[in-house]
């Protein structure tokens, strides 16, 4: 992952990121899903940040398939190799890498995989060509992107709070977040890297949070925002939660703050 286009610094809050890993479980289910991993395969995993759903397929395979997992924070890959060594998983190791330069020989994997990583690579087509590169011939894919901002709520509304108060170029990354999100974008970047029987399809899940409180403690202690709090004066720092209290009450009910988000899951081969 990076930090550029006004993204979080992943390498800052690779120790809070794995706050959210409870809310996008279900991104990671489906993802494995659509990998349908087989014993003996080789495994790479693109941008795994702290190491899910990548532990996951390891835990669950038992020392059956070989993974590597990639990420440009190194910071992020501490993290993910901590966890190995903590838990003294086999078969799966992570390293300090950009998916648009992968150490690796021609045709190397079996399957390849990201979660949220390749709409936040720096150039996400070098790194889908780095991965077609890396698969075998008839290697299988699966990554999942974000849906457009109208589907993330959380990102719009955070965007939609600072970007009246802050310059736009310091604004949360709606837009690069959600790059990949608009029909036919990803399909033609899938199609240039030189992928084939390419399928894609939405999916969509939900954050559920007992109050709106209990979802802005999360917000505030993984340091998501950091970036655009420190470019705003601190008086203004309350009327951000106020504004977002507004936005998310629409999604209250008696089962507490359900919010629906949606990503697109994309499998194909080489």
């Amino acid at each position: 992952m990076s930090n550029s286009d006004n993204q979080p610094d992943w390498a800052a809050i690779a120790e809070k990121f794995d706050l959210w890993l409870p809310q996008i479980a279900p991104v990671g289910e489906a993802l494995l899903e659509g990998l349908a991993a087989r014993p003996g395969d080789r495994i790479i995993d693109l941008g795994s940040g702290t190491g899910e759903p990548a532990l996951t397929l390891a835990r669950c395979m038992q020392g059956q398939v070989d993974i590597t997992g990639v990420d440009a924070a190194g910071p992020m890959v501490d993290v993910a190799q901590r966890k190995v060594k903590d838990e003294g998983l086999s078969g799966i190791r992570f390293m300090h890498m950009p998916a648009e330069q992968l150490d690796f020989a021609d045709n190397s994997f079996d399957r390849a995989m990201s979660r949220f990583g390749v709409m936040l690579f720096n150039d996400p087509l070098q790194g889908l060509k780095e991965t077609h590169r890396v698969l075998k011939p008839g290697g299988h894919f699966s990554i999942a992107v974000w849906s457009t901002p109208e589907t993330m709520p959380t990102l719009l509304w955070s965007y939609q709070a600072f970007s009246k108060r802050i310059a736009e170029d310091a604004a949360p990354p709606l837009h690069k977040v959600t790059s990949l999100g608009r029909p036919g974008v990803l399909d033609e970047m899938l199609a240039e890297a030189g992928f084939r029987e390419v399928d894609i399809v939405p999916h969509t899940f939900h954050y559920q949070f007992d109050s709106f409180d209990a979802y802005w403690d999360i917000v505030e202690a993984s340091d998501i925002l950091k970036q655009q709090y420190d470019a705003l004066p601190k008086d203004q720092h309350a009327a951000i939660r106020e504004e977002i209290a507004v936005l998310a009450n629409v999604h209250m009910s008696d089962n507490g703050l359900v919010i629906p988000h949606e990503f697109l899951l994309a499998t194909g081969v080489k």
